[in-house]
């Protein structure tokens, strides 16, 4: 009860570089230098380089159960939106303007309602039920066919990468209002999908060349935030 008591005491005393152990702050470096690697091979488009830094930074943050990557992640769905916009991947733009960015907000504010304990900034992670499951695929069908029809409608390139990235990205938003470990394996899914996608983009101009390593990051990042979680989910069971 000690050993707890103490624990909870450290988690109130951290702020937002402290929350980061040391393998976090190594992931972020490794994936920094990538990122910034291929943004100097690739044309140099800021654009591009900023948003998929704020991105990385973002699930370092996520992968902590800490709100404050939700706040990144808002900021990253407006900057990538922007940058599918550009190449006409409207799918992607219409996905983090009007599911992601909305997710995030709506997500943000579950998660500081839901804090590990009182001046925390930890939250506590979810259970999952068959209710919520069964809802989450038998929605996803549905949202999936309405953005599809949406999609084709505006020309999108490679529309049927498009749409399976609209269902990876809607799944991967539901877990996460549940405060879900799994939200971090369906994103990976969804990272999967987006890398097929911006190397289509890159093989036409090398300045999307970022947005390929950006989501090859986010993809080892996602992974590593399922395990991460699902050691908090461990740990906050014993509490």
């Amino acid at each position: 009860m000690i050993k707890k008591t103490n624990e909870v005491q450290q988690l109130k005393k951290k702020n937002l570089i402290y929350v980061l152990d040391r393998k976090d702050i190594y992931i972020w470096l490794v994936s920094a230098i990538l990122i910034t690697f291929s943004f100097l091979i690739s044309g140099n488009d800021y654009l591009n380089l900023a948003t998929s830094l704020i991105g990385v930074t973002a699930l370092v943050y996520l992968s902590k159960g800490e709100p404050f990557g939700q706040i990144l992640s808002i900021v990253f769905s407006l900057g990538y939106a922007f940058v599918a916009y550009n190449f006409k991947y409207y799918g992607e733009m219409i996905t983090y303007v009007f599911m992601t960015l909305p997710s995030a907000l709506f997500a943000t504010y579950i998660w500081l309602k839901n804090p590990l304990n009182a001046g925390v900034s930890q939250i506590k992670v979810g259970k999952m039920s068959k209710g919520k499951i069964l809802f989450i695929f038998l929605t996803a069908p549905i949202v999936t066919l309405i953005f599809f029809f949406i999609l084709r409608a505006f020309k999108t390139p490679n529309l049927l990468i498009s749409t399976i990235s609209i269902t990876t990205s809607f799944i991967a938003s539901m877990f996460t209002f549940y405060r879900s470990k799994y939200y971090a394996v369906a994103y990976a899914f969804n990272d999967i999908v987006l890398i097929i996608l911006w190397v289509l983009a890159t093989i036409e101009s090398l300045s999307y060349l970022p947005m390929v390593l950006c989501f090859l990051v986010f993809l080892f990042n996602d992974l590593n935030a399922f395990f991460s979680w699902s050691k908090m989910e461990r740990k906050q069971a014993l509490e």
